[in-house]
């Protein structure tokens, strides 16, 4: 069936389209770690193509919950050669460094899967605190793909808190991470959209996914604690979740999900 099924966790969580949201608060958490920003910034073309890097990024993910077993293991063997190919400058330090340095794949990991449940359960979905542990055992095997030892991830809620607790003083607003979090709250937007309303509903969007970032996230960017604010985030995460629920499956549905409940023989 793949590396997880109808059964697990994961497919629950990502079933759920508000989803993506946390796709996005994740790449504000990821810009502030030096390294891992000037990674990207050094080495993608996201400025001129950041549509186009998001379908890929998003393509990956669904591959890896929804695909088959060999399907994932080809994902992540493209990924990890890709990788294993780049390296970066720290402009801190003016240090060379490889972008698949274990450290760095592993904050990658934990702020993304993070933040998908942050978003989902912000949206709406209730889940146990021995589901929330079991999302984030089961993507230990998402981590395997990308060349991290499962043993060195976090496994558990407590465990994503103590690795933030323990990473946070390797963390900061540098220039790149600074010009990364205005490229993603003002993206540009394709087809001339960005002189319609949707350029107003974009910056709600991002608005949205910062509002979801832990406290501390928000400090080190510069954002002042706002009274209400996380009351508002938390009723505005809820209505765009429910909303989210009201779109008919099929409009939304990423083809390795097709996919999977095709193998299934099933729909839902």
């Amino acid at each position: 069936m793949g590396l997880f099924g109808p059964d697990s966790i994961t497919w629950r969580v990502h079933r759920e389209p508000i989803v993506g949201l946390g796709g996005l608060r994740s790449f504000y958490l990821q810009a502030l770690h030096p390294r891992a920003v000037a990674g990207v910034e050094q080495n993608s073309r996201y400025r001129q193509d950041p549509w186009g890097r998001l379908a890929r990024t998003s393509t990956y993910v669904s591959t890896v919950i929804y695909g088959t077993t060999e399907e994932a293991e080809r994902a992540g063997r493209r990924v990890r050669a890709i990788h294993a190919r780049m390296t970066a400058v720290d402009r801190r330090t003016g240090e060379r460094f490889r972008v698949d340095e274990p450290e760095l794949l592993r904050w990658v990991h934990v702020t993304e899967v993070e933040s998908f449940l942050t978003a989902v359960r912000r949206g709406g979905l209730r889940l146990t605190p021995a589901e929330v542990d079991g999302y984030y055992a089961e993507q230990t095997r998402a981590a395997a793909l990308v060349g991290l030892d499962p043993a060195t991830v976090p496994a558990s809620g407590a465990q994503v808190e103590a690795y933030y607790e323990a990473m946070q003083p390797s963390l900061g607003l540098t220039v790149e991470s600074a010009a990364a979090g205005l490229f993603l709250t003002v993206p540009p937007l394709p087809y001339g959209l960005g002189l319609t309303p949707v350029r107003g509903a974009a910056f709600g969007v991002s608005a949205l996914a910062i509002g979801l970032l832990p406290p501390w996230a928000r400090r080190l960017y510069g954002l002042p604690p706002l009274p209400g604010a996380d009351g508002l985030t938390s009723m505005n995460s809820m209505i765009l979740g429910r909303l989210l629920r009201t779109v008919p499956l099929p409009w939304i549905e990423s083809p390795a999900r097709k996919r999977a409940m095709e193998r299934l023989g099933r729909r839902d």
